[in-house]
C-alpha cells in the first residue's frame, strides 16, 4: 500500500510532466566546449597504434553501416534506423506520451532491453572516440545523421524511449561524451537542437527519479547522470539544483545499496560491476570527494575477488548485457577496466591489469596519463568469505572456487536468481562449473523463470521447486531462509558449511576445496513421504580435464546456457537424481590429478572427522 508521502511525490511528478509536455522548454544559450572532462585528443594521441584503437576502428565499421553489435548479437538496421523498434522481434510502438506507453508489455512493444540499448547512444560515443583516434569525418558525419534522426523520431517524452529515467540518463551521458569529443564540429543548426534536446533530458531526469518505483540502480544511474549534467553544464537553468539533489541522492544511495563487506544489496554480481562504476564516476564528477573512498574500495576489492585468477566474473543474479561505459568485448571481462580504473584511483597496482583494460575506461575518465600505470599482475591468493554478500571464495593452486552461501537480494530481490548454495569453479582459468545466466527479462516469462529457477543452476533441487515463489519477471516471494554455518579458510582451499531452508525442506551443503579436489556433499531433510532430489552441475570447457565421481549416478544432459542477453547455446550438465524418502543425502568429488571415487558415508567422514561438523 502507497503511503501519503509516496502519492504525493506522484501527483507532483504526474503534474510535472504534463506541464513540461506542454510547455516544450527550450535553451537557447552558449555552452563550453571542451566540458570539464579529461582531455579526449591526449588520450586518443596515447593509444594510436595500440590494440584498443584496432578494435574501436573494427567495431566502428559495420555501425556505419547500422549493423549495430547489441547485447549478445548484431542488428541490422537498414539504411534508415527505427529508434523505437525491438530488430530482434520485429515490433514497433507509437511515439505517444510516454507515461501511455506499456513498455513492460512484449506483446505490444517487444523488448525493451533491444530498444534501449540501441537507444543509449553509446555506440556513437564509440564513433566518436574512432573520430579522435583516426581524423576521419566519416564517423561524424555519421554521429550528425543519427542525432538527427533520433530527435526527429523522439519528440520530449513521447515513446518509449523516455518511458524509463534510466534510459534517458544512460543517453544524456552518452551525449555529453559526445559534445566533449567532437561538439566542435558539430553542425551549427544541429547544435542548437541537440542543446536544447540534452537540456530537456536534464528537466525530464530531475522530475522523474525513481524514487518510489526503482529505488536501486535504477535511481543511481538517473541521480549520477543528473549530477553530472549539473556539474558539465552549468548554463543550463536549474543545474545548481540537479548538480545539489543529483549528488545526495548518489551520496544517499552508496551508503544504502553498498553492504559493510563491499557488496551491493542487488545480489547480483553483474549489477555490482554497474553500481560500482556509477559511483566511480560519480566520485570523479564531484571532485572526488574523500567520504566516498572507504567504499569504493571496499567494492572494488569485492570485484577482484569476484573476478579471480582468470579476471572474469560469474554472473551469479541477473546480467542485463549493458554497461557504463564501452559496452564492446567479452562481457565476463567487463568488470576489468572497472576494477584498472579503481586501480588507478586509489592506487592499487594490484587492480589495474594491462594497457588495454585500462584503455576502456581510465583513460578516458581520469586522463591520459592512467595508460602508463604499471601493474603488478598480482591476483586473488587463499581464500575469502564477503559475510554481507554470503560470497565464499576457495582456491587452490589451478582452481579457483566461488560459492553463493547468501540470501536472496534486498525488497523483491528483482535481480537475484534461485541459486543459493551454488557453486562455480575455474580450472588453470578456464571455466569449469558455471553459470546458466539470465537470457531475457520479458521476451518468455518461460525462459525467464526458467533460467533464473533453481533447477539450472549448480545447487539442489527438491521436487523440482524454486527457493522462492517467482511472482512477475522481477519479484520474488517467499525468499528463502539462508545461513552460513562455517566458513574455514586455508592456504590450499578451505571448508564452506551452509544451509537453505524453504517449503518446509532444508538444504545443506558442505564443501571443501584441498589441493587439486572438491568435495561437495548435500544433504536434505524436510517433510516425510517420497521426494525427488537432483543435484546439478553445468559443465565449462575444462570439465574434460578433470575427474568427476558421485555417490550416485550421474547422467549427462544438454542444458541451455546464455552467455549474454538475448543469446542462448547449448552446453553439457551432470545431473544426479535421486528418488526416496527423506533425509537424503548426495556427495561429488572432483579431483583434477585422478579420479577418486566417493560415496555419501565417505564424504560425511571427511568432513566430520577432518574439518569438524
Amino acid at each position: 500500500m502507497r503511503s501519503a508521502a509516496e502519492i504525493r511525490f506522484r501527483l507532483r511528478q504526474e503534474a510535472a510532466n504534463l506541464y513540461l509536455l506542454l510547455a516544450q522548454p527550450g535553451f537557447s544559450g552558449h555552452v563550453d566546449w571542451p566540458l570539464r572532462l579529461p582531455d579526449g585528443a591526449a588520450c586518443a594521441a596515447a593509444l594510436r597504434g595500440s590494440l584498443f584503437e584496432f578494435k574501436v576502428v573494427a567495431t566502428a565499421q559495420p555501425i556505419l553501416a547500422h549493423r549495430f553489435p547489441l547485447l549478445g548479437t548484431t542488428v541490422e538496421a537498414g539504411p534508415q534506423i527505427d529508434w523505437r523498434r525491438d530488430y530482434a522481434h520485429g515490433k514497433t510502438s507509437a511515439a505517444k506520451y510516454f507515461r501511455l506507453v506499456p513498455y513492460l508489455n512484449f506483446a505490444a512493444v517487444g523488448d525493451h532491453k533491444f530498444i534501449w540499448e540501441l537507444n543509449r547512444h553509446q555506440h556513437l560515443v564509440l564513433l566518436a572516440q574512432a573520430h579522435l583516434l583516426t581524423g576521419k569525418v566519416e564517423y561524424t558525419r555519421e554521429i550528425f545523421a543519427q542525432l538527427e534522426s533520433w530527435l526527429e523520431q523522439n519528440p520530449f517524452q513521447r515513446g518509449i524511449n523516455w518511458a524509463s529515467a534510466l534510459e534517458v540518463g544512460f543517453r544524456a551521458l552518452s551525449w555529453i561524451w559526445i559534445w566533449h569529443f567532437c561538439g566542435d564540429v558539430m553542425p551549427t543548426p544541429l547544435r542548437g537542437r541537440f542543446l536544447t534536446a540534452l537540456y530537456q533530458h536534464g528537466l525530464h531526469l530531475y522530475e522523474n527519479l525513481s524514487v518510489y518505483f526503482s529505488p536501486n540502480t535504477h535511481l543511481l544511474g538517473e541521480a549520477v547522470a543528473l549530477q553530472a549534467m549539473g556539474t558539465l553544464f552549468p548554463a543550463y537553468p536549474g543545474a545548481s539544483e540537479w548538480q545539489q539533489r543529483g549528488a545526495e541522492v548518489t551520496e544517499r544511495q552508496l551508503a544504502f545499496q553498498v553492504k559493510p563487506d563491499g557488496s551491493h544489496f542487488e545480489q547480483s554480481t553483474y549489477y555490482h560491476v554497474y553500481a560500482l562504476d556509477l559511483f566511480v564516476f560519480h566520485y570523479l564528477m564531484a571532485a572526488r570527494p574523500s567520504g566516498m573512498e572507504a567504499a569504493l574500495i571496499r567494492m572494488a576489492d569485492y570485484l577482484h575477488w569476484l573476478l579471480g585468477p582468470a579476471r572474469r566474473i560469474a554472473y551469479f543474479g541477473d546480467d542485463d548485457g549493458g554497461r557504463l561505459f564501452y559496452p564492446q568485448g567479452n562481457r565476463d571481462e567487463f568488470g576489468r577496466a572497472t576494477l584498472a580504473t579503481c586501480g588507478v584511483l586509489f592506487g592499487r597496482a594490484e587492480w589495474l591489469g594491462t594497457r588495454e583494460e585500462l584503455a576502456e575506461q581510465a583513460g578516458w575518465w581520469v586522463g591520459a596519463e592512467a595508460l602508463s600505470q604499471a601493474s603488478t599482475t598480482e591476483v586473488t591468493r587463499g581464500a575469502r568469505l564477503f559475510a554481507d554478500a554470503g560470497a565464499v571464495f576457495l582456491q587452490s593452486a589451478d582452481i579457483y572456487v566461488q560459492m553463493d552461501a547468501g540470501g536472496f537480494g534486498w525488497g523483491s530481490a528483482g535481480h537475484s536468481h534461485a541459486d543459493t548454495l551454488s557453486v562455480v569453479a575455474w580450472y588453470c582459468g578456464e571455466p569449469l562449473l558455471t553459470d546458466p545466466g539470465t537470457f531475457t527479462y520479458l521476451s518468455d516469462p518461460v525462459e525467464r523463470n526458467g533460467f533464473r529457477g533453481t533447477a539450472a543452476h549448480n545447487t539442489i533441487t527438491i521436487d523440482g521447486q524454486d527457493q522462492a515463489e517467482a511472482a512477475g519477471p522481477f519479484r520474488w516471494n517467499h525468499k528463502p531462509y539462508v545461513h552460513l554455518n562455517v566458513f574455514v579458510p586455508s592456504d590450499c582451499g578451505g571448508f564452506v558449511d551452509a544451509i537453505c531452508e524453504y517449503n518446509g525442506f532444508q538444504h545443506r551443503r558442505r564443501v571443501q576445496l584441498q589441493g587439486p579436489e572438491l568435495l561437495v556433499l548435500d544433504e536434505v531433510t524436510g517433510s516425510p513421504g517420497e521426494h525427488v532430489v537432483e543435484q546439478v552441475w553445468n559443465l565449462g570447457t575444462a570439465a574434460g580435464k578433470v575427474h568427476f565421481a558421485f555417490s550416485d549416478t550421474a547422467e549427462e544432459a544438454m542444458r541451455e546456457v546464455s552467455a549474454a542477453y538475448g543469446v542462448k547455446t547449448p552446453a553439457p550438465a551432470l545431473i544426479v537424481k535421486r528418488r526416496g524418502s527423506l533425509p537424503l543425502a548426495l556427495a561429488m568429488r572432483m579431483n583434477a590429478d585422478q579420479r577418486v571415487e566417493i560415496s555419501v558415508a565417505e564424504a560425511r567422514r571427511i568432513f566430520d572427522n577432518e574439518v569438524g561438523n
